[in-house]
């Protein structure tokens, strides 16, 4: 994703301290910072005003931004919540996790983030949406369904460093209209070429933007709580969200509108304000990252790396590959994929079925105006991919080309030799990370792949 920080951000030349902040000690007697974590729940990547895009208010995620180091190209290893979450908080991917499908908790027995800071002396805690279980969820000290609580965390801390995984129920669907005073504009909505651009998608898109603004209005009031109980110059914040946009073509599938996210880091006195990285970036490192932050041995079991050298430089080349992978979510998928700064190449292995979309946004206003123009004969080709079977087993993209991958090019002879040394990339990943076949592992469906319906709430048992 290419940005021109200038046009949102402004040229800041403030130098980042040399030394750490006075922080609060860990068991191991080591000043450590409070650590905050921000999720946002299905927001697109390029949705936020320091991302690029014009017709949105995000002021507060803006400004973190400018206080911190934008990440112009970082990656999910999963375009569905749950597994997401927890490939976050174990930094493992979630075929490793054991709750690779939407809604698996964290199996009994494993321990992960919160578990690794609380014994080293950190006092944590969860807000709003969880999804990891409630062996995930016993791992933390405190919890409040509501943000407005986050002041009276801050107080329960006092003397001890904290964390803080604030998981928001924002911008997942449904949707309520009257969920801010000043609604976004429709008219200044980014239709992306995947989507009909009529009045229902855009009143659809708007409805979205305004619940990224709630969110944007929540974060800037636990910013200013940490003003109030003076500790935000001692506390590190991360911004992501857990996948992309839930409308067709993004939430659910291995494309960069799927697996691409907005990651920002505010670290005061570590991290040069209004800093930017373009390199390769996975969510996988993040919390081998918080774990040298906080001056502890990374596991075994963890299969990310420390970002901390990007953290603190704000340079170097990045990841040279990042994966990610799709199973279960409503529909039953096992699709993988492996992204360089140049290429992608997605592997399907249910070529003969229908994408399965996930059911929340296949009962969209975006969703049946797609379908409505599907009847007619009338999509485009930007608009039938995600309905096009037989689906191909291997798709294959020139991402500085073809940003939005729309023309697969697996079968074409000038990329015969990157197709393979991929192919071998991916084979090596799987095998090193302990990723099962598709044809292990396996749930039935109960949303419609042709026409969306969600049809039961049981999620079928594991074959």
């Amino acid at each position: 994703m290419k940005i021109d920080r200038r046009t949102f951000i402004g040229s800041l030349t403030a130098t980042a301290a040399a030394g750490a902040i006075n922080g609060k000690p860990n068991a191991t007697g080591k000043d450590v910072p409070n650590i905050l974590v921000l999720v946002a729940d299905d927001a697109g990547w390029g949705d936020f005003g320091c991302y690029g895009n014009k017709g949105i208010r995000t002021p507060n995620i803006d400004q973190l931004a400018e206080d911190g180091l934008l990440f112009e190209n970082a990656f999910l290893t999963a375009p569905q919540c749950s597994p997401s979450r927890i490939s976050v908080l174990t930094g493992s991917y979630p075929h490793a996790t054991g709750a690779e499908d939407l809604h698996m908790p964290l199996p009994e027995g494993t321990t992960f983030l919160p578990t690794w800071l609380k014994n080293s002396g950190y006092f944590t805690g969860h807000m709003q949406k969880t999804h990891y279980g409630k062996t995930g969820e016993k791992q933390f000290d405190w919890y409040s369904e509501d943000v407005s609580d986050f002041p009276g965390f801050l107080d329960r801390s006092s003397g001890k460093p904290f964390f803080m995984w604030t998981g928001f129920s924002d911008p997942h669907r449904p949707y309520d209209r009257s969920t801010i005073d000043h609604r976004n504009d429709e008219a200044s909505v980014t239709v992306p070429a995947q989507l009909v651009d009529d009045a229902a998608t855009r009143s659809d898109l708007a409805d979205y933007y305004d619940e990224i603004s709630r969110m944007d209005s929540n974060i800037g009031m636990m910013l200013d709580a940490l003003k109030d109980k003076a500790v935000l110059d001692n506390t590190l914040i991360i911004f992501f969200s857990d996948n992309g946009k839930p409308f067709p073509g993004a939430k659910g599938t291995l494309y960069d509108a799927g697996i691409g996210t907005p990651l920002i880091i505010k670290w005061p006195g570590r991290i040069q304000p209004g800093s930017c990285f373009s390199g390769l970036a996975s969510t996988v490192d993040l919390a081998p990252t918080i774990l040298e932050i906080a001056g502890l041995p990374i596991p075994e079991t963890v299969q990310g790396k420390s970002m901390m050298e990007t953290l603190l430089s704000g340079k170097g080349p990045g990841r040279e590959y990042v994966f990610a992978e799709r199973n279960w979510h409503d529909c039953d998928e096992h699709m993988r994929c492996v992204r360089t700064n140049r290429f992608k190449m997605i592997l399907n292995a249910y070529t003969e079925l229908p994408f399965g979309n996930p059911a929340d946004l296949s009962m969209s206003p975006s969703w049946y105006s797609l379908m409505k123009k599907k009847e007619e004969g009338l999509l485009t080709a930007e608009q039938a991919r995600i309905f096009t079977v037989p689906r191909p087993a291997v798709e294959f993209y020139e991402l500085t080309i073809d940003p939005d991958e729309f023309t697969n090019l697996a079968g074409k002879a000038e990329y015969a030799g990157e197709v393979q040394k991929l192919g071998k990339v991916l084979d090596q990943w799987k095998a090193e990370t302990g990723d099962f076949p598709p044809w292990e592992r396996r749930r039935g469906d109960h949303t419609d792949r042709i026409t969306g319906l969600h049809f039961s709430n049981v999620i079928p048992p594991m074959h």
